[in-house]
């Protein structure tokens, strides 16, 4: 973890399975604080402090997002379109970990500027040390933006 700050992530996972699998993975290293929420409607209304979670704002942001694709209600790509569409949050640290290796859903996730897409592994050792992996490297390793991103201006020349 980063000096003293405390680590806050978003864990969008429909299977209770994987849910617990990442928190068991998570809580020993990586996090403080791991919210879970079951489906992409929940996730966005954490994201954005609307329905039951209207006492968070939006730059109470969780340090990182851990986003399944297939879930119900929205599915996980159209969460991260939506988040990226909003420049309060487009900066929001967003890594797809879901079962799903089809092209055009890596694709897409690429496109919405997703950080990292990640298998599942089947595994559940490896599943373990992938998400402790992935946590750490996004919580200790990685240096976020500071606030939005606004649009770059480069000059040739």
């Amino acid at each position: 973890m980063k000096g003293n700050e405390p680590v806050e992530i978003l864990l969008v996972e429909d299977s209770p399975y994987d849910a617990k699998l990442t928190l068991r993975a998570l809580t020993k290293h990586v996090a403080n604080t791991i919210h879970v929420v079951g489906d992409g409607a929940e996730a966005l209304d954490f994201v954005f402090g609307t329905g039951s979670y209207s006492a968070r704002t939006v730059e109470n942001a969780p340090t990182l997002i851990l986003l399944d694709i297939k879930l119900p209600k929205v599915d996980g790509l159209e969460v991260l379109k939506r988040i990226r569409d909003d420049p309060r949050t487009n900066s929001q640290l967003v890594v797809l970990l879901t079962s799903s290796a089809e092209g055009r859903d890596i694709n897409f996730a690429y496109r919405y500027h997703a950080n990292s897409y990640i298998v599942k592994p089947v595994d559940f050792d490896q599943f373990r040390n992938a998400v402790r992996e992935v946590g750490l490297y996004w919580m200790v390793l990685n240096r976020p933006p500071v606030g939005p991103i606004a649009a770059v201006v480069s000059s040739d020349g």
